[in-house]
């Protein structure tokens, strides 16, 4: 039986101390291991926010929610990519409502 295809909402948060370049290398990275793997549906650069807690001493951080489309197998592994890349100090992974 086929695996169907599941609707995500990804929500990571890149260290601010990065320069404008290495934070646009980041999202790109996140954004073609998504397309590779699946369909973006949407994407948005929230720009730099406070914190609601220090994390790793930073107050602020760059938030980025991508929404995608992809089998079911695919988050986990994306979340350990997020979870072994240094600059990226927070992420969730959740299922979106159908």
């Amino acid at each position: 039986m086929a695996k169907t295809n599941e609707k995500y909402e990804l929500m990571y948060i890149i260290n601010s101390n990065l320069s404008e370049e290495d934070t646009a290398a980041v999202v790109e990275k996140f954004k073609t291991l998504v397309e590779q793997n699946g369909t973006v549906d949407e994407m948005e650069l929230m720009g730099k926010r406070r914190l609601a807690y220090e994390i790793n001493y930073l107050t602020e951080g760059y938030y980025v929610l991508v929404k995608f489309t992809s089998s079911p197998d695919f988050p986990a592994e994306l979340d350990r990519i997020l979870g072994i890349t240094d600059s990226v100090i927070r992420s969730l992974i959740t299922v979106r409502p159908a």
